[in-house]
């Protein structure tokens, strides 16, 4: 069985402000109550809310200052890091609010076919695990 929650529309390759995690209320309920999955060197903490009315995904990419130093070099990864979820996102399930914080572990920067990779094969991962809480 494939997962609904993972397959991207042809059409939709869009990254809306509206998809972007930046309520720092959601920041705090995500890192209050959120679960994470690993598959190095990316790290993913998620959060389900059931709400009826609603229904969004929201994301939010990090890159450690303590990892890399100068700010080149975090904003590149997270260039990298928002083009490939931009290509694989994650859609809406519905009554559900869904959070995201995709973090970037490695101490070194890799190839953008070997970060795809990895992080297509998490964000598979991870809407499998949705659709088994749900």
């Amino acid at each position: 069985m494939q997962t609904e929650a993972f397959l991207p529309s042809t059409t939709d390759f869009s990254f809306k402000k509206s998809e972007r995690l930046c309520s720092k209320k959601a920041f705090e309920f995500l890192f209050a109550k959120g679960k994470s999955t690993f598959l190095y060197p990316i790290k993913i903490i998620y959060v389900q809310e059931i709400i009826p009315d609603q229904s969004n995904v929201q994301v939010a990419f990090g890159v450690s200052k303590r990892n890399f130093k100068k700010a080149v070099d975090r904003n590149k990864l997270k260039r990298i890091l928002r083009e490939i979820y931009r290509k694989n996102k994650i859609h809406s399930i519905p009554g559900i609010n869904q959070y995201l914080m995709i973090i970037y572990i490695s101490k070194d920067i890799d190839s953008f076919n070997n970060i795809n990779d990895i992080l297509t094969k998490a964000l598979k991962q991870l809407s499998g695990r949705i659709e088994k809480y749900f």
